[in-house]
């Protein structure tokens, strides 16, 4: 709905809705239900499972996987060949769909959290109805822990509080009220509405219901949701156009094979078309997507391990390409627990340390700490806030929960500190009376017994309004009347206080007099004692400035959006140093955001550190904005107006304690602990496990090199194929498959985190091309030499020979040898990208104890199939004499004139993100 409610007085909110104070009609509700439609959440798309496990067969990688088994069963009738990839092909299927079976839950989430019944008026009379059933101009009651059932213009309120943390990002709960206010009031700060999904802390109230269902903030929330197309991942975007790149040199290679065969050799057309037909299978990494898979998964594990839950497979190394991490504020980098910090009381500062509701902490005067009970002035301004008080704290298993406002249960937190405990304060002085917080008023009220029979009010507030209504000041051990130049110096002191983002409450008291039950609230909270002030903010969380610290070394920036006021959000970003210490740093609010195109925006996005007083919308535009600037953007959030731009990141990043299932769902990974830290080891197991696939993938594509090479010499010489598919197929999944698997969990490199961010566009292929030619061609002589020595009998036979010939099958078989062996050789090269295998000495070598076993295992396999007749008739092999496993083994030596670190250019940056590093 269009019209501007919030804006409205209460009577002409009524008038617009067509409805009263008495309610609707049953048969007007009816009928309105009819137009309107139910008060719920639609779902628009809807993903099936079976949709769901199609889209992991529209790899092209796949496609070339299952093009190569039909092949290899229907032309070349191998189909022990077919068996195995399609045994990948639906392995890897299953794991990716296991996976991402629950991704495509945010909406039914959010259904969850729509309130399943609600009081309303109808026709003057209070009935219990389906929330479902409530449409526009239906009155709704509401009263402290009521979840509201849909938007609403409150009408009445008695000191209702609502928490919209879930909606705005607000950290303590909103005091409500009906007055109107200007047209364009952000959401967060519209004080006379309530929102579906969020809920009441505290009071009551009568509110005309204004949208329901998709029309409300949370309804456009779902739509935004589901709106969000999930767009591929990096490493997906990677292996698609390594696939085609494969899968054209394939084509190419093939054709000119094909050619050369029938116009230099004269060979038939079957002949080299299944001599095409196998360059073409051994061109491809069959393994490559099932070990990509494994390694993802074997990073989710550890991941797991270090409280981080991926949803996503590719999240992993998403997070590892990272360059922007946007991150909400409230029980996000701070930890959505008020807490007192500082004390204005007897003319002085006390600061107070400790966070959260946990009771621990030290008072210090000038730094020094001492025994707040020592302090009457201070014993008394803690008493004040303790009794003056409707929170409680209370112990739980978990830790120390608040029950109540969390300003309040602050309150309650800091005396505990000193030893105040509210339970034994309450039966020192019972309460008799109260004067209930209210909006309008800025102050609350309570009135106590005292021992020796007298009674006192104590009172809370707004430190202006209650200096205004204190004559007296309670200060170096005496009370006296309180002077111009007092109130000056203490309105300077709230000022220094604010201006760190601390929230402030005065205290004070007055002695009453007899028959004060006679006196009206503003009779009682006259002529007041002036005690002090203390200062609140919701703390950054203890590791968070070391982990944004360490993101920034990691060149990646960190910015936060929050829906607190700009002046909060500036204070808490620079306590965990997220704004750096040089260069230009900005902060917008949403309403400034509204007023610049999305040009003006591109332009000075890459200086901004902070954005307040943000909505939904607002975060969707932010991570559209960063990923047009080719941004990698990580959006992590925890409330349910963090869930559509987490969905549109490319990795979402839900908080599992506080974080709504809305967000959860949306997300790609959930922190378990809800540690921003837990991010930064994300990242750097992102990074590690990309490095690992880029460890592989030279591996296998060297190797399959190789096999194009040497079937392209071999067939244009008229000789033998060297090797038969099914040999092929072992050493792609076997000889190299164990060896790769074992690359996968190669312990991490130095450095990972002290440069900036790779650059995403990089492709897999374009710093390798060299060390992938000048291995293929080393593998290529390791193994060609002995073939054709043995092909030959020693150089003494050239021909004819037959696929049955003893000296094709021992010729075949010490190719087969050697390769196998080269390529041990080969994956130690593969280990990094700067030191050869001379280099890496032996602890080097044992430093990865999975790959020395899968080598091990390797050679062990390949004696077998060598040396153990069963063997011999499934692999086309035979037996060879120790000269001639010499002969194949030294060959596989030239492996060692590989070095990585000449052949191999160096990794492509993101440049623009060095200034993240320099400021780290």
């Amino acid at each position: 709905m269009d019209l501007e409610y919030h804006a409205l007085e209460a009577e002409e909110a009524l008038r617009a809705l067509q409805t009263s104070l008495e309610g609707l009609t049953e048969e007007e509700a009816k009928r309105r239900l009819s137009v309107f439609g139910p008060n719920e959440l639609r779902e628009e798309k809807r993903v099936t499972p079976l949709s769901i496990f199609i889209d992991q067969f529209k790899s092209i990688l796949v496609i070339i996987l299952i093009i190569s088994a039909l092949i290899s069963g229907f032309i070349l009738k191998e189909f022990v060949d077919t068996y195995v990839i399609m045994a990948i092909v639906v392995m890897n299927a299953a794991l990716g769909f296991y996976q991402e079976y629950r991704a495509e839950k945010a909406v039914e989430a959010l259904k969850k959290m729509v309130a399943p019944m609600a009081r309303v008026l109808r026709s003057n009379r209070e009935v219990v109805i389906p929330s479902r059933d409530l449409v526009p101009g239906d009155i709704i009651l509401v009263e402290a822990g009521d979840r509201i059932p849909a938007d609403a213009r409150l009408l009445e309120t008695v000191v209702l509080k609502v928490d919209e943390a879930p909606l705005t990002g607000e950290s303590t709960p909103v005091t409500k009220g009906t007055e109107p206010l200007p047209e364009e009031t952000p959401l967060a700060d519209r004080r006379n509405m309530v929102y579906m999904g969020t809920h009441a802390t505290f009071g009551r109230g009568k509110a005309v219901v204004t949208a329901t269902g998709m029309e409300t903030e949370f309804g456009k929330i779902a739509g935004m949701v589901q709106e969000v197309e999930a767009e591929a991942s990096p490493l997906k975007r990677k292996v698609e156009h390594l696939g085609r790149q494969l899968g054209l040199i394939s084509i190419l290679l093939c054709i000119w094979i094909f050619v050369i065969g029938i116009i230099v050799h004269e060979a038939s057309l079957t002949v080299m078309f299944m001599t095409a037909i196998s360059m073409a299978v051994s061109a491809i990494p069959e393994g490559l997507p099932a070990v990509i898979t494994v390694t993802l998964a074997l990073g989710v594990g550890r991941m797991a391990r270090r409280r981080a839950i991926v949803r996503k497979l590719a999240s992993v190394e998403t997070l590892g390409c990272t360059t922007v991490i946007c991150s909400d504020k409230t029980g996000t980098l701070t930890k959505n627990e008020m807490t007192v910090k500082k004390i204005y009381v007897n003319g002085e500062i006390i600061e107070v340390t400790g966070s959260g509701y946990e009771p621990k902490g030290e008072f210090l005067r000038n730094g020094t700490p001492f025994d707040p009970k020592n302090d009457d002035h201070l014993e008394l301004l803690l008493r004040i806030g303790a009794l003056c008080n409707n929170a409680r704290l209370q112990k739980e298993k978990k830790g120390w929960m608040m029950i109540g406002d969390p300003t309040e249960g602050s309150l309650v937190t800091v005396a505990a500190k000193a030893g105040l405990w509210q339970e034994d304060l309450a039966k020192r002085y019972p309460r008799i009376g109260e004067v209930p917080f209210d909006s309008a008023r800025k102050r609350m009220s309570t009135i106590h017994s005292v021992p020796g029979g007298s009674k006192i009010a104590y009172v809370k507030g707004a430190p202006e309004i209650v200096l205004g209504l204190s004559t007296h000041i309670y200060e170096g051990g005496e009370i006296r009347e309180l002077e111009e130049e007092d109130r000056k110096r203490i309105l300077e002191a709230a000022r220094g206080m604010a201006s760190e983002a601390l929230r402030l409450l005065a205290m004070a008291y007055r002695e009453l007099p007899e028959g004060f039950q006679e006196l009206t609230p503003e009779e009682v909270e006259v002529d007041l004692t002036f005690v002090g002030m203390v200062g609140m903010l919701d703390p950054p969380r203890e590791e968070v400035p070391e982990a944004v610290r360490l993101c920034r070394k990691a060149g990646i920036k960190s910015i936060m959006i929050t829906g607190d006021h700009k002046e909060t959000a500036i204070a808490i970003a620079r306590m965990i140093g997220m704004i750096p210490s040089e260069g230009e740093a900005l902060a917008l609010t949403g309403e400034e955001l509204d007023s610049m195109s999305d040009e003006e925006l591109m332009e000075v996005v890459d200086k901004v550190y902070v954005y307040a007083r943000t909505s939904p919308g607002h975060k969707m535009r932010i991570a559209k904005i960063l990923k047009q600037k080719g941004h990698v953007v990580a959006m992590t959030g925890d409330g349910v107006n963090d869930a559509p731009a987490v969905k549109a990141a490319d990795i979402g990043v839900a908080m599992g304690i506080k974080g709504t299932d809305v967000t959860k769902e949306a997300s790609d990974m959930i922190l378990e602990d809800d540690n921003f830290a837990t991010i930064v080891e994300a990242v750097k197991e992102g990074r590690h496990i990309y490095e690992n696939i880029k460890k592989y993938i030279r591996l296998m594509i060297t190797a399959n090199f190789d096999e194009f090479f040497e079937i392209t010499v071999t067939s244009l010489l008229g000789l033998p194929l060297p090797f038969l598919p099914i040999q092929i197929l072992w050493v792609n999944l076997v000889s190299d498959g164990l060896p790769a698997v074992a690359l996968s969990i190669d312990p991490e490199e130095p450095g990972l985190m002290d440069r900036p961010p790779r650059d995403p566009k990089e492709g897999f292929l374009e710093r390798i091309w060299r060390f992938i030619l000048v291995g293929a061609t080393l593998d290529f002589l390791s193994d060609f030499f002995p073939y054709l020595w043995a092909l030959t009998a020693g150089f003494t036979y050239w021909g004819p020979w037959g696929e049955n010939h003893p000296l094709t099958i021992k010729a075949r078989t010490m190719a087969f040898t050697s390769i196998v062996f080269f390529e041990f050789f080969l994956a130690y090269n593969c280990r990094s990208e700067k030191h050869s295998i001379l280099k890496l000495g032996w602890k080097g070598i044992t430093a990865n104890k999975m790959l020395f076993y899968s080598i091990l295992v390797s050679i062990l396999l390949q004696f077998a199939i060598v040396y153990v007749p069963f063997f011999h008739p499934i692999f086309h092999t035979t037996s060879l004499t120790p000269l001639e496993l010499a002969v194949s083994i030294a060959g596989s030596f030239t492996g060692l004139l590989l070095f990585p670190g000449k052949l191999i250019k160096k990794p492509r940056y993101r440049e623009d993100l060095l200034g993240e590093i320099s400021n780290s």
